[in-house]
């Protein structure tokens, strides 16, 4: 069987702005589309799968780039970048000094612990004390009931918090933008090489189509959205779409890349990955 007679094995994440994104591909409204195998996960899960190269397409976070080109393309669409939209550092008292202290992370090799550990080292000379991993929906509980000291969170929790009775310490991607003027990149898109140039490039048209489908009608994607937002209330999924689904969804552009690309170089000289190996992050 043919890559184009059989669906694409795709593992993305139940959150509002990749159900939004993904609603009309992976329900068959994109003609001449490339049908799906959806698979949900959270993105330390999906990292891991890319690291093992399991499955043909997967949400990934940008930080993990570094460790899979070799095999998989990352695709100029689909993906989360932005303005404003930076993970978040929440204690239970406001302006806690977290030198020495114990902080939830939603993963070790997520865009947020990377863009969390480039601030920690422009902001505490003397380093945080353990990293717990976390899943995310879980750290705002752990944080408020005193289990961590600080949580970092990502997602729907910039918006929700306070209703933990927590208190917010820094923004990642305040930090992020500050320093270098670019958008914030989370969270990419990557598909196995091996689907050939031909696949690849119908995959990313196919996305693109998902995007524009998606604005065009809202309210088309509301049940998609809603079934698997974890009981979210359907205004704070209206606000996760519209900070996460931008005009960077629809196209890199030559800022997105910038970004992408200032994100790991610097990453690297701080030896907190590995630096791009001779697979680049155009689009084949």
């Amino acid at each position: 069987m043919t890559t184009s007679e059989r669906s694409l094995q795709i593992a993305y994440s139940p959150c509002p702005n990749d159900t939004f994104v993904f609603d009309a591909l992976a329900h068959g409204r994109v003609p001449g589309a490339p049908a799906l195998d959806v698979t949900f996960a959270d993105i330390d899960i999906t990292n891991g799968m890319a690291e093992r190269g399991e499955f043909d397409v997967l949400k990934v976070s940008y930080a993990v780039l570094p460790y899979v080109l070799d095999e998989y393309a990352l695709l100029p669409c689909g993906g989360a970048l932005g303005r404003g939209c930076g993970p978040l550092v929440l204690t239970r008292e406001a302006g806690t000094d977290l030198t020495g202290r114990t902080v939830a992370v939603p993963s070790e090799k997520s865009t947020a612990y990377l863009l969390f550990r480039l601030w920690a080292a422009d902001t505490l000379p003397g380093g945080v004390g353990e990293i717990v991993v976390l899943p995310f929906h879980e750290i705002m509980p752990a944080v408020r009931d005193g289990k961590v000291d600080a949580g970092l969170v990502i997602h729907e929790a910039r918006f929700t918090y306070q209703n933990y009775g927590l208190h917010k310490l820094a923004d990642m991607g305040e930090h992020w933008e500050r320093s270098t003027g670019l958008p914030i990149p989370l969270g990419a898109i990557i598909a196995k090489r091996s689907l050939g140039a031909e696949t690849l490039g119908l995959l990313a048209d196919s996305i693109r189509a998902s995007v524009r489908a998606a604005w065009d009608d809202p309210e088309a994607s509301r049940p998609y959205v809603m079934e698997h937002a974890q009981e979210m209330d359907p205004a704070v999924a209206d606000q996760h779409i519209g900070l996460y689904v931008n005009e960077f969804t629809a196209g890199l552009g030559e800022d997105g890349y910038a970004a992408v690309r200032g994100l790991l170089t610097r990453a690297a000289a701080e030896g907190l990955l590995p630096p791009l190996g001779p697979q680049t992050l155009d689009f084949p």
